[in-house]
């Protein structure tokens, strides 16, 4: 029978917090946990930003240390390797975002590439990670995966989107790191999709090293999920996926209703995490053809998956499952798991501070819009403290 109450255990979750990082910690989920404070809070460091005020020491000190692990790979090192230390990867995830001309592209490509090097090099770093918008533009993708016909700039536009994704993918392959390609909005994710299945078929053949994402929220992933798994075993693949609930709700809803169409969102909660348990049971039934990064901040479907794995006498080392939570957030999750022997992986965001603000920002956001995963923080926080007082 499986210890269902693992991720009570604070003193393990929180190891590697000092007092003082304790304390930032209770007071940044405190500020996040109020919306009003978190848009007077992105509002007033939007404009201190741009004004170039000398606002980033601040925020380095405070929301940038706790989410991020530094602003270049090595400054990540010490994190990575305190974390290592307690059985916690890290997948370093260079977090510029909303870039949008082709020397960008080949920068965020080539930046890829060292980060791969980089993995290469450490036992720490089994995984590196990429957006396609990173390599290529959000509106390419949109008319490439509409069915609408490119311009000749544009079919070569897409073919340079093409070879960024290759060659990353072809790096992955040679190094034996493996590649966790994120999803974005439903509009361009199609392209995206198609792309990264042309991936799977040429690096995919022994293992699985390219990986895409499923948001799923999304109601159409798991019939997408059984229809590639049929394509796979056809073509002679593996396929791997990063599952995760999703990250632009809000945007996608308005979107649908705007230009009048049925919203790809599930219609509550309770549907998403029913969406999400029953793709994760697929997965790990097929575990043969797909591998799996559960991308997850919940308590339920984590222990749904250690379940599962037990039921199948899948090991808790087993390279094809790998479960992940972001930096600075579920601490009680990936460090209670990494504790009895799973594989975990933390999303370790680095970057220039205010290179990062936009993705720290969207954090606080959603953050915000998820109470009771903010509220169970704090009482987690709470319970330490306590502890360490004893």
């Amino acid at each position: 029978m499986l210890d269902d109450k693992i991720f009570n255990n604070t003193q393990i979750a929180f190891q590697l917090k000092s007092d003082s990082e304790l304390e930032r910690a209770n007071f940044l989920f405190k500020m996040i946990s109020h919306q009003p404070l978190v848009r007077i809070g992105t509002a007033a460091t939007n404009f201190a930003l741009k004004a170039n005020l000398p606002v980033e020491g601040l925020i380095r000190s405070t929301v940038f240390d706790h989410f991020c692990g530094g602003v270049s790979e090595n400054d990540c090192m010490a994190v990575v390797e305190n974390m290592f230390d307690k059985g916690v990867s890290s997948v370093l995830d260079f977090s510029i975002e909303g870039k949008e001309d082709e020397k960008e592209f080949d920068a965020a490509m080539n930046k890829t590439c060292e980060l791969v090097e980089f993995a290469y090099q450490q036992e720490a770093m089994p995984i590196a990670v990429f957006k396609p918008t990173g390599f290529g533009r959000l509106a390419l993708f949109e008319k490439k995966g509409s069915g609408n016909s490119l311009t000749a700039l544009e079919n070569a536009e897409w073919d340079r989107i093409v070879m960024r994704f290759d060659k990353v993918c072809q790096l992955g392959k040679k190094r034996g790191v493996e590649i966790l390609i994120d999803a974005e909005e439903s509009w361009m994710q199609d392209a995206a999709d198609e792309l990264v299945e042309f991936m799977m078929k040429r690096y995919n053949t022994l293992r699985p090293i390219v990986y895409n994402t499923l948001q799923l929220y999304r109601w159409d992933r798991l019939n997408y999920l059984k229809q590639i798994h049929q394509r796979a075993i056809k073509s002679g693949f593996k396929l791997g996926f990063k599952i995760v609930r999703g990250a632009y709700m809000e945007k996608e809803r308005e979107r649908a209703e705007k230009h009048g169409y049925a919203s790809p969102i599930c219609k509550n909660k309770e549907v998403t995490d029913t969406n999400f348990d029953d793709s994760l049971s697929y997965i790990i039934e097929n575990l043969n053809d797909i591998s799996l990064f559960v991308g997850t901040h919940n308590e339920k479907s984590s222990y749904l998956t250690m379940e599962l794995m037990a039921s199948m006498n899948i090991k808790k080392d087993d390279n094809r499952v790998w479960f992940g939570q972001l930096y600075g957030m579920s601490d009680h999750i990936s460090f209670n798991l990494a504790d009895k022997g799973y594989n975990v992986a933390k999303y370790v965001p680095f970057g220039p501070v205010k290179d990062v603000m936009p993705y720290l920002i969207r954090r606080a956001e959603e953050n915000t819009s998820v109470a009771g995963q903010t509220n169970r923080e704090l009482n987690l926080l709470k319970t330490e403290k306590k502890r360490r007082r004893i």
